[in-house]
C-alpha cells in the first residue's frame, strides 16, 4: 500500500497511531474516516495553491471584459 509518511514529531505521540489506525479504516470499502484538520494537515492534505490577490484582480476585470463584449 501506498501511504503518505507522517510526521512523527508532534506534541502528542498517540497521534501517529491514531492516524495509521485512522487510514487503514479509510481503506474499507463504503467507510468515511474522517480526519481533524490536525490530522489532515499531518497527512498533506493541504497544499497552498491560492492565487495572489493581484492574480485574482485581474482575472476578475478579463471576465468583465467578457461579458461587455457578449452584450453587444
Amino acid at each position: 500500500m501506498n501511504r503518505p509518511p507522517i510526521d512523527v514529531e508532534t506534541d502528542n505521540p498517540d497521534i501517529t497511531e491514531i492516524i495509521q489506525e485512522q487510514l487503514l479504516d479509510a481503506e474499507i470499502p463504503g467507510f468515511q474516516a474522517e480526519f481533524d484538520p490536525l490530522e489532515a494537515e499531518r497527512l498533506g492534505a493541504f497544499k497552498e495553491v491560492a492565487l495572489s490577490e493581484e492574480d485574482a484582480l485581474d482575472s476578475s476585470i478579463d471576465h468583465t471584459a467578457e461579458v461587455d463584449d457578449e452584450r453587444s
